[in-house]
Parts: structure tokens; sequence; C-alpha cells
């Protein structure tokens, strides 16, 4: 008889000990960055401590490169075998709700508290995704190019009015110093154009598409404001102010360092060489206000839950977890990238207080606007891109931007509004 207890109670403890081992489920969790020398390690650094953390998921992370990542995701989506978890890029994540590969997040209000706005991805009212950083913009010049030509030094209080901007250029080509006064890195014709260029446009008061509505982009795209804009666009590539379209990729990339450039619009990720560069004579200085307030993108990778998800409160477990202040610091650490929150910020070499690249971190919170929130931005984008790269080649400002609007009110229209 206590045999047959002893044999009994090891069955029971066997069988309890298989349930719980059955009763952990394999998250897997799709990310763009394969190749990237930071990502990978501190993706994996998340993905086992989360796993060390609690015994009812396990995640399990499988990466791929960038350029054929929204192709697989896409592809998994229409043989309905996507992952439980997945990174998107901020502006894309409304198309991706609306076509039904993402769940809203089980996350709370709390848990987002003090992050910047376009680290968030909401649409429709609901919460899709967040990230660990965001990415902003700044006019990056030198002290001592500033002070050569008497030049005022802007601050996040008093940016350059768009005159003062406009003038800046003019003396700086005057003096025959650099074969531009600015650099827009035109090279990269990719989500550059709109990321980096719209908040120019909605600086003078137009936009990509009318956000009240998103039913239309007419009277934004092509009023008075947007034709403002345009005009204007054009005059820096007409008068020699910025390197036109044909740029060579590698003047882009390196043309700034070595004296070509006066000035460069570029990101954060660009910073830690123009600091290497030129140590504490480099400047990153806000948007110039051409009318409407001083403006930059918002929004980069943020991390989502799969609407096929057997495990949608494991997979948003996870998301919280990752999005802790500490692996927000390792990847701003490891990249130069943005905190999403002043807390992580404050746990890194860059951007805490008084760190070298601590004006991003207020650039985003003051100045940052997030594309426009509609799964039909993946056309607009498009249409954005082209429309600019033909004012700047010489286009006519009126029947280009007439011809975008009605692209994109066409798209909206084939998509029955895309729901809004």
């Amino acid at each position: 008889m206590k045999i047959f207890k002893q044999i009994g109670i090891g069955l029971l403890a066997t069988a309890c000990f298989a349930g719980s081992a059955a009763a952990q489920a394999e998250l897997v969790f799709w990310q763009h960055g394969a190749g990237n020398p930071w990502e990978g390690p501190i993706f994996g650094k998340i993905v086992e401590d989360f796993n060390a953390s609690q015994t009812e998921w396990k995640v399990r992370l499988q990466q791929f490169p960038q350029n054929a990542y929204n192709d697989s995701v896409t592809a998994a989506a229409l043989s309905n075998e996507l992952p439980d978890i997945i990174d998107v890029d901020g502006p894309v994540m409304p198309n991706w709700a609306w076509a039904g590969y993402l769940a809203p997040l089980e996350i709370s209000d709390a848990d987002l508290k003090g992050f910047l706005p376009g680290t968030i991805g909401k649409w429709q009212g609901k919460v899709y995704s967040v990230g660990l950083w965001d990415a902003a913009v700044a006019l990056t010049t030198r002290k001592s190019t500033l002070d050569k030509y008497g030049i005022r030094v802007p601050t996040l209080d008093q940016p350059w009015t768009g005159e003062e901007f406009n003038a800046a250029l003019a003396k700086i080509k005057e003096s025959g110093d650099f074969d531009y006064p600015l650099d827009l890195a035109m090279a990269d014709k990719s989500e550059w154009y709109p990321y980096a260029f719209s908040p120019f446009l909605q600086s003078f008061g137009g936009d990509i598409v009318d956000r009240a509505t998103y039913k239309s982009a007419d009277n934004v795209l092509n009023g008075d404001a947007a034709l403002k804009f345009g005009e204007w666009w054009q005059s820096l590539f007409k008068d020699g102010m910025v390197p036109g379209t044909s740029q060579d990729p590698a003047d882009k990339a390196s043309g700034f360092l070595q004296g070509k450039y006066a000035m460069i619009w570029s990101g954060n990720w660009m910073a830690a060489d123009q600091i290497k560069a030129f140590g504490d004579d480099v400047l990153f200085l806000p948007a110039p206000n051409f009318g409407h307030g001083s403006k930059i993108g918002a929004a980069s990778w943020q991390l989502a839950v799969s609407q096929k998800s057997k495990h949608k409160d494991g997979a948003s477990a996870f998301i919280r977890f990752a999005t802790q202040d500490k692996y927000q610091a390792m990847f701003s650490d490891a990249s130069g990238l943005v905190p999403a929150t002043a807390s992580a910020a404050q746990m890194t070499e860059n951007y805490k207080a008084g760190g070298k690249m601590a004006v991003f971190y207020d650039l985003s919170a003051r100045q940052a606007m997030v594309r426009p929130v509609t799964p039909g931005y993946v056309v607009q984008a498009r249409v954005f891109q082209k429309a600019l790269a033909d004012i700047a080649d010489g286009a006519d400002v009126a029947t280009t931007l007439d011809a975008a609007v009605d692209e994109i009110d066409a798209d909206i229209a084939n998509n029955q509004g895309y729901g809004q």
C-alpha cells in the first residue's frame, strides 16, 4: 500500500511537471534587423531575460533583412502564418491594423506614461504598437560657420523664421566657400522624403492629406499653403542652395564632414560621427518656422501583436517587458537613437542631462509630428515622394501637386475611405 502511494505520488508529480512544461506557450517574434550589429544582440538579451522572468511563455526571436521584411510579413498574412509578435515601422502601422495583421495591445495608459508621442502607435483610438526609441532630425551645422557669416544661432524657443533661414542660405552661398549651403540628402529616395520633408510642408500650413477626415488631400496638398511650400522647395534647387535628385550617395554620407556643405538636414543616427569630427563646434538646430510652427518627423520601428496570435496576452506581456527603461537605454547607447522616455534618457551617455545629443530628445518632445495616421499613408508617401522629386527637377508646382491630390484621392476612394 505504501509502495502504491509512493508510485502514485511520483506519477502525480510527473504529470504535474509535464502539464507545467506543456503550458509554456511559444511566442514567435519577427524583427527586421538581421545583420544589424546591435539590434540582434539587444533583442536577444530582452528575449533571454523575459524567458527567464516567468514560466508561462517562451519567446523565440527570428530576424529578417530590413529590405525583405515588409514583404515577408505581407506574405505571411496572406497565408495565415503571421507570428505572435512583429515589429512595424510607425507610419505603416495603421495600414497593417486596417488590413487585419495587428491586434490592439493589452497595455494601459500607466504603462505608457512618459513615452514620447511618436513612440506610441495609435489608430482609431486604440494602441497597436509601441517603440523603444524614436528618431529626430536637426539642422546640423558648425558654430564657427554661423559666427563667420554673422548668423544668429537659433534655439528651440526662438527658431529661425523662414525669412531668416532663407537669408542664411543666401549669405553662405554668396561666400562661395561651399559647394552648397545645405544638404537635404536628396540621394536617399526612400521614406526619407515624407519623413524629413513633409514637416516643411506642414510648417507652411499644408499637409499630405486632410487629417480632419483622412478622406481627401484636396486643399491641403494643393492649397495656397502647399503652393507656397512648393515654390520655396523648387527655389532651393533652382537657386543652387542644395544638391538635386542626382546627388552622389557618397556626398550624402560624408559631404558635410568633408566641408562640401555648410549645413545638413540630418538625423540623430549621424550625430556621433559629426560630434567626432567637430567636437563642441557642431550644432544641432531646430527646424525653421515657416509660419505654422517648427516641425520634424516622428515615429520609428515599434513592437506589435499579430491578430492571428493565440496568445495575445503573452505577446503583450513581452512588449510591456521590453519597453523597460533599461532596454531603451541599451538601444540608445548602442545606436544613438532617442530613448522613448525621459527617465531612460537619463540612463544613457548621450541623452542624459548635459549629454552631447540631449537636444534630439528635446526636439522630439517639442517639435515632432507623426506622419498621417491612416492606412492610406503607404500610398500617400510614395505619391508625395515622387511629387517632391519632380518639383525639385523643375516640374510645374501647381500641376504636380494637383496630380498628387488626384492620385491620393483615387486611392482613398478605391479603398472605401480605409474605414475612416
